[in-house]
């Protein structure tokens, strides 16, 4: 008995602590647990204490014979729905899960969710329901405040979207679809830069500024899926990560399409800034470029220049066929002038038939600028020199041009406009259809300079060029050769020296045709000398410029004149300048090396004034080094000079080379030379350069 009782008492207390066991659980559920008859009224046989917290009534007031009935607290919209998925859920034997509204003891709305089941006898008749109800009123609300906000970003205008830090897209409002073309799910998973954007260096530094700055606002290029391009007005937003709610950083950005703002604002800046006619700038946008240039210029204290350019006889035209045809020609002259100039020159259009071209300032010295201007201007004269097709005639028309020179420094724009336009007037005094300097130094030079061109080609054409030839002499006194000098004898008789006129050749074409009749002149003279028994040993040597050694044409053009004269070419050679070798190396050595085995030879003219290196000198083709005479003139009294030449003579003889010294016009340097190994010599102790004939007559009586 006694082991029995105890037993019992062991029982009970066990059966004790399991139900404060369950209870405990029970309560702290985050919901109810219930079991219910399946009717009407979901009468509940069994429902834990976190209903109170659910519906704001106590577990006893659903239990018990005077029951509140649970489905009564169930919202009316809501019941049928309630009532259909549980008996489709218990047709099927399956469990139910349910969402519906609950109205509480306060009268509030509740969200309330439901899973359950239906338990079931032997026979299969349901005895009761079974299940679980929590209160999801906050998530619900969560939901309902995401669905609303998507609906917001869904309706606005703007293309909304997010991107990941890879720069893939994540979100796509239906804005973005409207303005891009893409929708949602084929923009989700695109790369940003590659699906949108045509300036990926605006991109990448929007994304540097948006990720050190937190934010970024500005215009990007992108396009449309159809490709076509737009101006976009974007905010880039960095929403930083939220570890506990494990969301990472993204990127939001609105995109607004600004192409019709953009579009009007170009239509705007170009009726303010551009001539409607001939679509150059306008007035208005030359006094702008013109005082940035002057302004810049004050700073680098470069120079640039202005100009002027004004149609001769343009009324003429208007009064004789109409402005129609008037303005045709404008249009065409505006065409003409932009080919004229360089890309870094303006052309605008002040009105009328009045145009500026405005050369910026780029050149260090006002002489420079000037050349450049004179280029410029002188392509302008010629370019409109040529007939103009308008409609179904052709119409001459030439231009008066004015050019000023500019600086910051000295000149405003008020002042450049005045004097461009002043110059401009005298040109049209000079006889229209050229160009004028406002400054009458600068005037003075170009005349001189044009004149001294105009003069050149005369002598072209006229023959006024002639060939001297300077002899040259071995240490023994014997003639072996002599160089071809040029001159110049004027209408007048005046004779002139090349120091007086190459250099304007020089910076001209000129200097080509000039070069090609000093050496088929030479050639023939020389081919004279080698039919000659007196003077066949002799050779002769013809200056090369380095602007006619580099044409394409020159060793081509060497052998027409070889072939023309039947001169025998290793009696010719060839003088070419330090400054010419080192210009362009290694197209010099090939030119040489191609003439080389024609039979000519190479005396590096000037030696000593450039770029001396031995290490050119011993990949050059050469046979000669010539002293300069600037040298010669101070060898008996200038230590440095005489230490020069000396060195030249020592290091010819090492390179296995000829050492010719010009300008030896005394004794002395004679003597200076001859001990120091050189033996050969040019210059006014022997002889100045003479005539082909007083030369032959020379060589004979030397000999």
């Amino acid at each position: 008995m006694y082991s029995t009782d105890t037993s019992a008492s062991t029982n009970s207390r066990a059966q004790g602590s399991s139900a404060l066991s369950l209870d405990l659980l029970l309560s702290n559920l985050p919901g109810t647990v219930y079991r219910c008859l399946n009717d009407p009224e979901w009468t509940m046989e069994f429902i834990s204490a976190g209903v109170e917290k659910l519906t704001g009534y106590p577990a006893s007031a659903f239990i018990g014979e005077h029951a509140l009935s649970f489905a009564s607290l169930i919202h009316p919209d809501d019941r049928s729905k309630v009532a259909d998925d549980t008996n489709a859920a218990i047709r099927d034997r399956r469990s139910y899960q349910l969402s519906y509204r609950i109205t509480n003891a306060a009268g509030q709305l509740r969200w309330a969710w439901e899973q359950g089941a239906a338990v079931y006898d032997e026979r299969g008749a349901v005895v009761a329901l079974e299940g679980f109800i929590a209160d999801i009123t906050v998530v619900r609300r969560a939901d309902m405040l995401a669905l609303e906000q998507a609906s917001l970003l869904d309706k606005a205008h703007d293309a909304i979207f997010v991107m990941d830090m890879s720069a893939r897209i994540t979100y796509w409002n239906r804005g973005a679809e409207r303005l891009y073309g893409w929708t949602a799910e084929e923009a989700r998973g695109q790369h940003m830069p590659d699906l949108l954007c045509d300036d990926h260096g605006a991109y990448s530094e929007a994304w540097r500024q948006a990720i050190e700055e937190g934010e970024w606002s500005g215009e990007l290029s992108q396009h449309r899926r159809d490709g076509s391009p737009m101006q976009a007005d974007t905010r880039w937003t960095v929403v930083r990560s939220d570890p506990v709610a494990g969301v990472p950083q993204k990127i939001l950005i609105i995109s607004t399409d600004i192409s019709e703002r953009k579009s009007n604002e170009a239509r705007i800046h170009r009726l303010a800034y551009f001539d409607a006619l001939t679509e150059l700038p306008n007035r208005a946008s030359l006094l702008d470029h013109l005082r940035r240039a002057l302004v810049g210029s004050a700073r680098s204290r470069k120079f640039g220049a202005l100009m002027f350019c004004d149609l001769d006889n343009f009324k003429t035209l208007n009064d004789t066929h109409g402005h129609a045809a008037g303005d045709m020609l404008l249009q065409a002259v505006a065409r003409r002038l932009e080919h004229s100039v360089r890309e870094a020159d303006m052309v605008a259009r002040l009105g009328g038939d009045e145009f500026v071209i405005l050369v910026p300032p780029e050149e260090d010295t006002p002489e420079a600028a000037a050349h450049q201007a004179e280029t410029v201007a002188a392509k302008i004269v010629a370019a409109m020199a040529t007939p103009f097709q308008l409609a179904d005639f052709m119409y001459a028309v030439s231009t008066s041009v004015g050019v000023t020179m500019i600086s910051g420094v000295t000149d405003t724009v008020e002042s450049a406009l005045k004097q461009a336009d002043t110059a401009m007037y005298q040109a049209k005094a000079a006889g229209r259809n050229t160009f004028r300097f406002f400054d009458p130094d600068m005037q003075a030079a170009w005349s001189a300079r044009s004149e001294l061109e105009s003069g050149l080609r005369r002598a072209l054409r006229n023959h006024e060029f002639m060939l001297y030839y300077q002899p040259q002499l071995d240490g023994n006194s014997r003639v072996i050769g002599a160089e071809a000098l040029l001159r110049w004898r004027l209408p007048s008789g005046e004779m002139l020296y090349p120091t007086e006129f190459i250099k304007a050749a020089e910076e001209t074409s000129l200097i080509v045709d000039i070069g090609r009749w000093v050496l088929a002149t030479a050639c023939a003279e020389l081919a004279g000398w080698q039919r000659n028994p007196a003077t066949q040993h002799l050779s002769l040597s013809v200056n090369v410029s380095a602007r006619q050694f580099v044409e394409p044409d020159f060793v081509a053009m060497t052998q027409e004149i070889l072939a023309a004269t039947g001169v025998d070419p290793h009696g010719l050679k060839f003088e070419l300048t330090e400054t010419l070798v080192v210009t362009d190396f290694t197209h010099t050595v090939q030119t040489m090396e191609t003439l080389r085995r024609l039979g000519i030879t190479f005396s590096l003219d000037d030696f000593g004034t450039g770029y001396s290196s031995l290490a050119y000198l011993r990949k050059l083709p050469l046979d000669q080094l010539k002293i300069d005479y600037s040298f010669m003139r101070d060898v008996l009294t200038d230590r440095n000079d005489a230490s020069i030449v000396r060195s030249i003579i020592a290091l010819g003889g090492s390179l296995g080379l000829q050492v010719i010294a010009e300008g030896v016009e005394t004794p002395g340097q004679h003597a200076f030379l001859s001990e120091a190994g050189c033996h050969g010599f040019q210059g006014y102790l022997y002889e100045r350069a003479l005539s082909g004939e007083r030369f032959t007559r020379y060589v004979a009586s030397v000999h």
